[in-house]
């Protein structure tokens, strides 16, 4: 850039206004309907839409892979390791439940786009089991997707990745494994992954192909309670961690608690910095006692919450070891929860009266939001009566 002189420098600023309120003048009165940045944005994020169930799959005995196509023809854009809100309607109440999109990106451009979730049976969890007996090819259901920060970023992340999973939490490696074999995704993946016996691999097939064929992806299975595996047995350990780790290593993990507090102790100890170690936003543990801090004796209370939305209030019960996000759904009352591990905001409401605990394993509230006294109802549980104030949807 030429220097013309100090104050024709600054002055610079006065030309550039005085073009724009020219240009402004000379503009047509008339507005113009298209809008590129909108269409971007519309086509990136439409918001929740319409998606097909076109067919159902076992991904092992206990495990199922269900494809969705999407009914306007499009698939939003997406990164391996997000995942998509799928909205419920189980009773008289709309349930959102997160699960991890175990389908590449790539498939999501073809000329046939689709997209695919792997879902595991948990009897703890209802909703699981409500896909598996309810759920028919042909039905239809409600989508919202991409969601989370979990997926491999160039920027941020070493092109070296170790997945670290368990159970279910195999799904976006999956996806990951996907996109790196189709040569879109420029990273190095070894996945070590715990299964309690050979049975209860999800996807185990597939993902033995595709490192037989690919030789950036590895596949390290890890069983705990099987004497017959030939293989690595016992737990995903800081011993098994350091054999497969080579380099500048970024740790993504995806599992069940236990697991994670197992990982995390691990990485730990061995010098991990915070910025190499990536973990999904994942459901509150069913059992409260896992949750530090957790007040135990609120185990079997019942509390009343006051639900104000606008001018209209309702009095639910309220158990007080469940986040306020279930008891709102138990009520029939409608919350826009996503990733119902505390990171996204989605089901935001704000404390009028009344003590909360909010989990410190989900509190991805801002600063700002703690003193203004706003929470993430599924990440939240009732410690007494309360008066929240939640958005009319």
């Amino acid at each position: 850039m030429k220097v013309k002189g100090f104050l024709k420098d600054v002055g610079g600023a006065s030309r550039v206004t005085k073009l724009r309120r020219e240009t402004i003048q000379a503009a047509s009165n008339v507005p113009d309907p298209k809008d590129p940045i909108r269409a971007l944005a519309d086509a990136l994020h439409p918001g929740p839409e319409s998606y097909r169930l076109v067919s159902v799959t076992d991904a092992s005995p206990t495990a199922k892979t269900f494809r969705f196509e999407p009914v306007s023809g499009h698939v939003p854009v997406f990164q391996a390791g997000q995942y998509a809100c799928f909205y419920f309607t189980i009773g008289e109440s709309v349930v959102t439940r997160a699960y991890s999109i175990s389908s590449a990106p790539y498939e999501a451009r073809l000329e046939k786009p689709f997209f695919e979730i792997t879902v595991r049976k948990n009897r703890p969890y209802f909703v699981p089991d409500y896909i598996y007996s309810e759920m028919k090819i042909g039905d239809e259901i409600k989508v919202d997707l991409p969601f989370s920060a979990f997926h491999v970023d160039t920027v941020r992340d070493s092109k070296t990745i170790m997945g670290l999973a368990g159970g279910s939490g195999i799904t976006p490696f999956l996806s990951m494994a996907r996109e790196i074999a189709h040569g879109t995704l420029d990273a190095d993946l070894t996945i070590l992954y715990g299964s309690v016996q050979h049975g209860d691999i999800v996807c185990g097939e597939e993902l033995d192909q595709i490192a037989a064929a690919c030789p950036r992806v590895k596949i390290v299975n890890i069983m705990s309670d099987d004497p017959e595996w030939e293989g690595e047995k016992g737990f995903v350990t800081e011993e098994l961690i350091r054999k497969y780790s080579k380099g500048d290593v970024t740790y993504f993990f995806c599992g069940p608690w236990p697991m994670f507090f197992l990982v995390q102790k691990a990485l730990k100890n061995m010098g991990v910095p915070d910025r190499r170690f990536r973990h999904e936003a994942m459901m509150q543990p069913a059992n409260v006692k896992q949750i530090p801090g957790f007040p135990e004796v609120q185990i079997g209370q019942m509390h009343k919450i006051t639900v104000v939305r606008g001018v209209q209030k309702d009095v639910i019960d309220a158990k007080a070891d469940e986040p306020v996000a279930v008891s709102l759904e138990r009520a029939g009352i409608p919350i826009d929860a996503h990733c119902r591990g505390g990171e996204c905001g989605y089901c935001r409401a704000q404390l009028l009266s009344g003590n909360i605990f909010v989990s410190p394993l989900g509190d991805g509230r801002r600063r700002m939001d703690k003193e203004m006294g706003w929470f993430h109802s599924c990440s939240a549980f009732p410690t007494s009566d309360l008066e929240i104030k939640i958005p009319i949807l």
